[in-house]
């Protein structure tokens, strides 16, 4: 039996609800035909965005949202979508798939998209193509409530009070497509970009520097040592890959079950990444107000049979829910470094929440992953020990077997989200809680979300994988005892009084 202790009497920091962010980059079916359809649509949509996709994604809570990119990021040009969109300039998409770009979605249009979601901006800035007066003049566009010129230029385009950014990234990716750029020429640049990004309100903008590339641990240490003090976040990218090799990923539906458990082995790799990244940042922040902004994230495979392959549109299976568990459950018990993360990506491109087929939408694996812990947002994080869990093993060394993370939330319920990586068997878990003398568990709710390891959703079988309820529970005075099935994620609620 597996016995998992929560000491609920030990706060480890707050879980930020942006570690549950998403990210939605013009590319592929995204952001048009996905999020998208303009106001003519006969896709039933408020403002020009669809309404079943915002429905789906206001149930699992999305609480800050990444754009324009990604690699897109800097080749736009911000000017090009305010205005009309009969006198938007077109531009070719040179990163993904060649197509034209009409801009028809732009800063009004995203601002929009947060609004109806009710989540935070996350808006990043164009330093591989772009000037310093471009990024400095959108940040005025955006949030100058003045007499300015370019606050009027919003007025004009409809906008008559500023808005609120949040969060601001100063380029993608500048070591590769945002630039090809050397740690140490970066690190100069964003000093210089980052000083024109001015405060035009009292509610501080957010500033985040383009951070590493997976491993690359030297440009975390030159970006820290340089910049450190010029920054809030920094970022970092992983993708999963059960390959290794980016000329052939593998099929996302097609694969074996050793397949299956490299591809987690690969993603627990996160945890790796986050401990050695965090060591850097703690040698030049040892407070750690800069935070680690895991802001592309998720699997990546070939693309599906057929498709476009610069549209990068992949399915999801019951290997990427646990894929996702694995990550979620890190950053939770990481989130006194990391402070934000958005899995790429939304809809219709890489490991996305929906799908969409002209006006049919699916909730994907994934989605639903989201979903069971979503409780966990703002919640407190607790300590919690795994004991008896074991390993299995892969071709690419061992991983655990269960992956676990625990919170108290502000409902003050006690939030337990369990995965279960084994493709073959179940086991029983033992929850031991440390609670006074005079509490008791008095209730537990939960939701479990399973399936076989290539378990999917199509347009055809849009609920072959979906959350159901979770009874097979027992529970005494500190103890609670469940089933965990092979290949499942369970989500507990627990009252303690």
């Amino acid at each position: 039996m597996i016995k998992l202790y929560i000491n609920t009497e030990r706060n480890k920091g707050k879980i930020h609800k942006e570690l549950y962010g998403h990210f939605a980059e013009h590319l592929g079916r995204c952001i048009y035909e996905g999020i998208f359809v303009g106001e003519d649509s006969p896709i039933p949509n408020t403002n020009g965005m669809r309404n079943d996709v915002v429905e789906a994604l206001k149930e699992i809570k999305v609480p800050v949202l990444r754009w324009p990119g990604g690699c897109f990021a800097d080749e736009y040009h911000w000017k090009d979508g305010i205005g009309k969109k009969e006198n938007r300039k077109k531009m070719v998409n040179t990163n993904w798939g060649g197509v034209v770009e009409d801009n028809s979605f732009g800063t009004h249009e995203f601002m929009e998209l947060c609004r109806q979601l009710g989540c935070e901006n996350y808006i990043n800035g164009n330093v591989g193509s772009g000037t310093v007066q471009e990024m400095a003049e959108w940040i005025e566009y955006m949030t100058c409530g003045g007499d300015s010129s370019l606050a009027a230029l919003r007025r004009e385009n409809g906008q008559e009070e500023p808005w609120k950014v949040q969060y601001f990234g100063v380029g993608n990716e500048s070591w590769g497509c945002g630039g090809n750029m050397l740690p140490e020429y970066y690190a100069n640049e964003y000093r210089r970009y980052q000083t024109f990004v001015r405060q035009y309100q009292n509610e501080k903008i957010y500033k985040i520097a383009c951070g590493p590339n997976e491993a690359d641990y030297e440009w975390t240490e030159k970006l820290m040592r340089t910049a450190g003090k010029f920054m809030d976040g920094l970022s970092l990218h992983y993708y999963t890959l059960p390959t290794g090799n980016w000329d052939k990923k593998g099929s996302a539906t097609d694969f074996d079950v050793e397949t299956y458990y490299v591809t987690l082995k690969k993603a627990f790799f996160m945890e790796e990444l986050i401990r050695k990244h965090s060591e850097i940042m703690d040698k030049y922040d040892p407070e750690k107000k800069v935070g680690l902004i895991i802001d592309e994230w998720g699997t990546w495979y070939d693309v599906e049979p057929g498709t476009n392959p610069g549209f990068l549109y992949q399915q999801n299976t019951m290997r990427d829910a646990m894929a996702a568990a694995i990550n979620l459950n890190l950053f939770n018990q990481n989130c006194g470094r990391v402070r934000m993360a958005n899995i790429a990506q939304m809809v219709n491109v890489l490991q996305a929440m929906v799908l969409t087929e002209g006006e049919r939408i699916v909730k994907t694996p994934s989605y639903y992953v989201f979903d069971l812990f979503k409780h966990h947002q703002d919640a407190d994080l607790l300590e919690s020990v795994l004991f008896g869990a074991g390993e299995i093993p892969t071709k690419e060394g061992a991983m655990p077997r269960i992956t676990q993370s625990a919170s108290m939330g502000k409902d003050g319920k006690i939030h337990i989200t369990v995965a279960n990586l084994s493709a073959e068997e179940g086991c029983t878990v033992e929850s031991i809680l440390s609670v006074s003398p005079q509490k008791s568990v008095k209730k537990v709710g939960g939701e479990i979300l399973g399936g076989e390891i290539h378990d999917k959703n199509t347009f055809e079988e849009p609920e072959k994988v979906k959350k159901e309820s979770f009874g097979a529970i027992e529970a005494d005075k500190d103890t609670i005892r469940f089933e965990i099935p092979a290949c499942s994620l369970v989500h507990l609620a627990v009252e303690v009084g």
